[in-house]
């Protein structure tokens, strides 16, 4: 990853590859079955996600995470005017865009779908299940449009298939964050309103209601078990649709559509947990799985060229 590139912008590398082995392993060993040539870029968006997905868990209060991805606003347009900005994701940033092309659309879409969700009530929860699978869509599937393109895959079939991958995977995230959210917020914040509704989670006071879960409605076999499996489902169906189409996609996308490997283990570890995603043994390994059988299985996937 070091070759043609000066002292600082090998740290600054350094640094994108670091934070995302520390804050998203799973991905990490995917970028490592991208070609040599495409890491670079790879490992930048992805600690650039970072970024702004945890924007707002790093900081003490809402209003400051806020700034903090309103900061990477302003930095994206500095970066795209050629102006230098002292971080190392930005630096990091800066080379893949003047390498690689990388459109500034699907940048600031993810940027943008961040900030308009920090800026919501407080009280605020999706709607409907459509409201999350655009969610995950404009930060998940965005990466992956990214990533074709550093690849320079240009094929309306692998974008349709990373808008799928990108959806399971938000979709799967979203609902693991359940327990840190609560933790946290003392709320449920990304499970839709229709959903808990329907599985007698929701309490109808204020503007946007609020999802309540007492003891009862926890672990195997509970409501909010229930209520996930329904939204994990929606999940597994887009890794479904994506695969329908893997028969059509490029050969040279198929390492960048990786990703849908973890959202699939992702899934199953739920389902082996009856998708109470309170059980301990999900926060351990890969998921809850063992870390050597999911570098094996997508070392598997990689060398048969299959996502």
């Amino acid at each position: 990853m070091n070759g043609g590139i000066s002292k600082s912008l090998k740290a600054s590398f350094s640094y994108c590859v670091q934070q995302v082995r520390t804050y998203d392993y799973h991905h990490y060993i995917c970028l490592l079955h991208l070609p040599h040539a495409t890491r670079k870029a790879a490992f930048a968006l992805r600690a650039f996600n970072i970024e702004t997905s945890r924007a707002r868990d790093l900081a003490t209060d809402p209003k400051t995470g806020l700034m903090r991805l309103l900061w990477w606003q302003e930095a994206l347009n500095r970066i795209h005017s050629g102006k230098l900005i002292e971080h190392p994701v930005a630096q990091s940033l800066s080379w893949v865009i003047s390498n690689h092309k990388i459109s500034k659309h699907w940048l600031k879409r993810s940027l943008d779908a961040r900030i308009t969700d920090a800026n919501r009530d407080e009280g605020f929860i999706p709607q409907s299940i459509s409201e999350m699978e655009k969610y995950a869509e404009d930060t998940q599937s965005t990466l992956l449009y990214l990533m074709l393109q550093a690849n320079g895959v240009q094929s309306t079939v692998a974008d349709h298939a990373a808008s799928h991958i990108g959806k399971a995977s938000g979709l799967v995230l979203l609902l693991k964050s359940i327990p840190h959210h609560l933790n946290r917020y003392g709320k449920i914040l990304y499970l839709p309103a229709d959903v808990a509704d329907k599985h007698g989670l929701l309490v109808k006071e204020g503007e946007w209601g609020e999802i309540r879960v007492g003891t009862s409605e926890m672990g195997p076999g509970g409501k909010l078990a229930d209520a996930v499996f329904e939204v994990a489902s929606i999940a597994s169906a887009h890794l479904r649709k994506a695969r329908d189409l893997s028969g059509t996609v490029p050969g040279d996308a198929n390492r960048v559509l990786l990703p849908a490997v973890p959202a699939q283990v992702a899934l199953d570890e739920l389902e082996k947990r009856r998708f109470d995603v309170f059980d301990s043994r999900l926060s351990k390994g890969v998921f809850g799985g063992s870390p050597l059988l999911y570098q094996l299985k997508l070392a598997w996937h990689a060398w048969r060229n299959k996502y």
